[in-house]
């Protein structure tokens, strides 16, 4: 069943474009992603949504997922919860 990641991001101003470039072309080759983007939510705001084949090959990349962070973690504000705001799961409903 189809599951999907979303990942929050605050970050310090003026550091959007090195933000971006990080999730540039090749950056997010994770066995079992089918599609990833990065919305805009507001000033310095971002989501990141990946579509995945299964909750499985989510977990299964969580680990590779991590390494790209640490090279533009310098880049993001910090959160309560962290640098990220992370959740995770199963489709249980297709809307269209």
């Amino acid at each position: 069943m189809t599951a999907y990641n979303i990942v929050r991001f605050k970050i310090k101003p003026g550091k959007d474009r090195e933000f971006l470039e990080a999730h540039g072309p090749g950056n997010a080759k994770w066995p079992g992603l089918k599609k990833g983007v990065i919305i805009k939510t507001g000033d310095n705001a971002y989501c990141l949504i990946g579509e995945w084949v299964d909750g499985e090959a989510l977990a299964k990349a969580l680990p590779p997922m991590i390494a790209p962070l640490d090279t533009f973690r310098q880049v993001l504000e910090p959160t309560a919860t962290g640098v990220t705001d992370a959740v995770s799961g199963s489709v249980v409903l297709t809307l269209s």
